[in-house]
């Protein structure tokens, strides 16, 4: 599997059979131009939305004839690919203050790479059962609108990822009152840049890392 960043919060997941999976995909200079990433123009299979926020929620920046998936269910996708939803919410007050998110798990080619959405608060008992096994966490830590990095390690030591890719975070091309990713690298010294995680069932390493992808947008 192949992992890249656009931006924000939208990824590219491309399987070794060649099916492709986009998340979250933004509107481009939303926000009064405060979304600075620059269009997706890719194509999917498969698209993802974790709630109804502009930058979370624009699936018409993908071309192609792909399968849009906005509810929290189980969707067999292609041979052995699998979605499944989980309910969450995008605040520490049941959604009052800023609605619903969805978590979505990612299974296929003996991976399980789960992307957390907009999650704004730590996960209880039984929503880390029903998760199960987490090879890839793709996980919010700028605050603010999300978890911020101390909430989100605290998710961390609970789903015990090997990969830790953040997302959702102030870089130069996001104008939003969030943090940076340094901060949550503070809280670790296993950290890999890189342009993409290229990775495998039978490369994922014995201890944890965080790879802190470049946006391609």
């Amino acid at each position: 599997m192949k992992i890249e960043w656009l931006g924000h919060a939208s990824f590219v997941l491309t399987y070794e059979s060649g099916f492709k999976v986009i998340t979250d995909p933004y509107e481009s200079g939303s926000y009064n131009g405060a979304v600075g990433y620059g269009k997706i123009n890719m194509s999917a299979d498969v698209v993802t939305i974790s709630h109804t926020h502009p930058d979370h929620n624009c699936p018409k920046e993908v071309k192609g004839d792909y399968i849009l998936i906005t509810e929290c269910k189980s969707v067999k996708l292609s041979n052995d690919i699998e979605v499944m939803g989980f309910h969450s919410y995008h605040d520490t007050n049941s959604g009052k203050d800023r609605g619903e998110n969805i978590i979505f798990k990612f299974t296929g080619e003996g991976l399980n790479v789960v992307h957390f959405g907009d999650l704004g608060h730590t996960l209880s008992v039984s929503q880390v059962e029903a998760l199960g096994l987490v090879d890839i966490a793709i996980i919010p830590v700028g605050g603010h609108f999300t978890i911020d990095h101390n909430t989100a390690w605290e998710v961390i030591k609970k789903v015990k990822p090997k990969i830790i890719i953040p997302m959702h975070y102030k870089t130069e091309k996001l104008d939003f009152p969030i943090a940076g990713v340094a901060e949550f690298l503070s809280g670790t010294d296993s950290v890999r840049h890189a342009d993409e995680l290229d990775i495998t069932s039978k490369s994922l390493p014995d201890n944890q890392e965080v790879w802190v992808l470049k946006h391609l947008r």
